[in-house]
């Protein structure tokens, strides 16, 4: 075969590039003849594109396509898929004839090399609706027109599903029914997660597998592992093909990695091979990781007895803290409570005791002829009283015909006072007889 051909992949960030890392290391070991080309995204960092150019042909950074079907992906509850719209990228790659795309979390068991001799696009069927191919492995020629008639589908009729599987079934409609010679057999991907129904076939058929594709959330790198015995953590039917992802990775992958890599790859970076301490910071990350792919432990780990002892030893933590404190943070919080309640108290004694008591008792002498037996109501405080009175007394401006002073005798005329004198003794008079007249 002259073709030039390449098995493509596509990481878009850090932790997708040790499947990628892993999926090249195996197709190196069946010795596959052709080239190796990972597509990647900005998203990956230099020091991991680095580690790529050392084991693929080619390391091509292409910009993400986004889907944006936000309401579609919700069906799937996978809204991560909207990005993998990125992979139709691979039709660019026009320096080759033909080529075989290849997810990186599918791991490759035996030579296929005989793929290169189907046609576009083949693919295998998907255990969730046979009618529909899966788009996890599939043979393609590259070419801008196809790349420039996918875009433009993908603009005005979206995809089915919001991820590259509806949209690339939707463009190649025909793959069902037109040529059988396009439907590859189940062995060169196989899903996971046929495996739960149909397990009596991996029994009678797994010697045949060649790609085993981790669909969903069983990546390999999100699984349980014994990093002190270099064992799967949990027996299962996946066992022995997650057995060989991990040697792979142990052997070729692990002491290439650094810590300056983003996510789960850094995290392992720092991962010697038997530690079981470092391993629980690890697997911890690992949690994390399945949270986000719907992973999640329920009877283990993420049992909601294990999640409320945390969220109550994160709310019993800050007291917990408190009395280590140095003394002297008591000392300087007291005086602040002292100054805060002394100016609050001293704008409401001063305008209620000084100004409004004088004002008031002040100005009416000075302005009224009353007599002076009419202040007595204002002697609230009797320091004052006097002082106030006496300046009344002496005022100049009072005329002394019209307010008599106590101390002098009245200005009655002789002749008045005479006859009130006899008035007096008139009533005097009146007064002893009514009196003998009660004895009697």
């Amino acid at each position: 075969m002259t073709e030039k051909c390449a098995w493509v992949t596509l990481a878009t960030n850090d932790s997708y590039c040790l499947g990628a890392l892993v999926l090249a290391h195996s197709l190196r070991k069946v010795a596959t003849k052709h080239n190796l080309v990972v597509l990647i995204t900005p998203g990956v960092t230099d020091v991991m594109k680095d580690r790529l150019q050392s084991v693929f042909s080619e390391v091509i950074t292409v910009d993400v396509l986004d889907s944006k079907d936000a309401a579609h992906l919700a069906l799937l509850s996978r809204p991560e898929l909207g990005i993998t719209f990125t992979k139709i990228h691979c039709w660019t790659l026009i320096q080759y004839q033909k080529c075989v795309f290849l997810d990186a979390d599918t791991l490759v068991f035996k030579n296929c090399d005989e793929l290169f001799e189907r046609e576009e696009l083949s693919a295998a069927p998907d255990v969730g609706w046979p009618d529909c191919f899966n788009s996890g492995v599939f043979v393609f020629q590259p070419s801008n027109e196809t790349f420039d008639a996918l875009v433009k589908f993908a603009q005005e009729k979206g995809s089915f599903d919001g991820g590259d599987q509806g949209l690339l079934n939707q463009f190649f409609s025909g793959w069902a029914r037109e040529d059988i010679k396009k439907h590859l057999p189940f062995a060169y991907n196989v899903c996971t997660t046929a495996f739960y129904s149909y397990l009596p076939a991996l029994k009678q058929y797994g010697s045949d597998m060649k790609i085993m594709h981790f669909i969903g959330n069983l990546k390999p790198w999100l699984q349980k592992f014994n990093w002190s015995s270099r064992s799967v953590a949990e027996e299962s039917h996946l066992q022995a093909p997650l057995q060989y992802w991990w040697d792979i990775f142990l052997d070729k992958v692990h002491p290439c990695l650094d810590s300056a890599m983003a996510g789960l790859a850094g995290s392992l970076s720092q991962l010697s091979i038997g530690s079981s301490e470092q391993g629980s910071a690890v697997e911890e990350h690992l949690r994390r990781q399945g949270w986000e792919a719907g992973n999640i432990d329920y009877m283990g780990a993420d049992a909601f007895s294990n999640i409320w002892a945390k969220i109550s030893q994160t709310l019993s933590s800050p007291p917990a803290q408190a009395p280590p404190s140095p003394p002297s943070t008591p000392a300087p919080s007291t005086p602040p409570v002292t100054q805060a309640v002394v100016p609050v108290a001293a704008p409401v004694e001063t305008p209620v005791v000084a100004p409004p008591v004088e004002t008031p008792v002040v100005a009416p002498p000075a302005v009224s002829a009353t007599p002076v037996a009419s202040t007595p109501p204002v002697e609230t405080p009797k320091e004052v009283v006097p002082s106030v009175v006496k300046p009344v007394v002496v005022s100049p401006s009072i005329p002394e015909e019209k307010v008599p002073k106590k101390d002098e005798p009245s200005a009655v005329p002789p002749k008045a006072a005479s006859q009130e004198a006899q008035t007096g003794a008139k009533d005097s008079k009146v007064s002893e007889d009514i009196g003998e007249e009660t004895q009697l």
